[in-house]
């Protein structure tokens, strides 16, 4: 990924992207091509993978041991895959890629105040990424499986005052559920992220993204955007 140094993310941004994304693009290189998913991913940081790997557990495909797998150097991403989709059975080539973004918007250079000083200025388009490669790892175990999936209820049932929890279905119905899928892993070894948030822009236009974000209702784009600026809009 181009990352010009003023777009390189801080550790800590990155690793609060990858703990609270929604969804990511999940690519593997196949003897039948390039093939992708769009699935929700639950972040294992390395400090957790590593307790884990000391557990008694299952077993994937691949080799990786211990409850939630062997430790990767940057940790890992856990999912799911629909057992009728073939990505899972497909033996990956290299390195596999999951890509995870963050909040995105377009930016109208008629925010800037740079337009009434002297008008170059163009549009352009902010975001927040990360591409994240590793080994791919295939999980065929209920039992691996079924915790992933309490994993990724518990994460994003979180902001309900009673959330729903697996053990609200019927048992049967869940391990039909379960049968259905099946659980996969990215064992993280590298991650290359961007936030392209204007840093490059005076403070001046800054501050007219963000309040043209607001008034357009992007809360999350503007909040962000204020947070990666936040030194320079204080220096004025």
């Amino acid at each position: 990924m181009y990352i010009p140094a003023y777009f390189a993310p801080e550790a800590a941004d990155v690793e609060a992207l990858l703990v609270n994304h929604g969804a990511a693009d999940l690519v593997t290189l196949t003897e039948q091509g390039m093939v992708a998913t769009l699935l929700p991913f639950v972040y294992v940081p390395p400090s957790a993978r590593q307790r884990a790997a000391d557990e008694p557990g299952s077993t994937g495909k691949h080799g990786s041991t211990g409850k939630h797998g062997a430790a990767g150097k940057h940790g890992a991403l856990h999912g799911h895959l629909a057992r009728n989709n073939p990505q899972w059975s497909l033996p990956a080539s290299g390195e596999a890629l999951a890509i995870v973004r963050g909040p995105d918007a377009y930016i109208s250079p008629g925010w800037y105040a740079s337009k009434v000083e002297h008008g170059r200025v163009v549009p352009t388009w902010n975001y927040v990424t990360a591409h994240v490669y590793g080994r791919f790892v295939v999980h065929d175990d209920p039992v691996w499986t079924e915790d992933l999936v309490r994993r990724l209820t518990t994460k994003h049932e979180a902001f309900r005052e009673q959330p729903w929890s697996v053990d609200d279905a019927p048992r049967a119905y869940v391990e039909g559920q379960l049968r259905a899928i099946v659980g996969v892993e990215l064992e993280i070894t590298r991650i290359e992220a961007k936030a392209k948030l204007s840093q490059n822009r005076p403070a001046a236009d800054v501050a007219g993204v963000i309040a043209g974000l607001r008034e357009r209702g992007d809360v999350e784009g503007a909040d962000v955007m204020e947070q990666a600026n936040k030194a320079r809009l204080a220096a004025g």
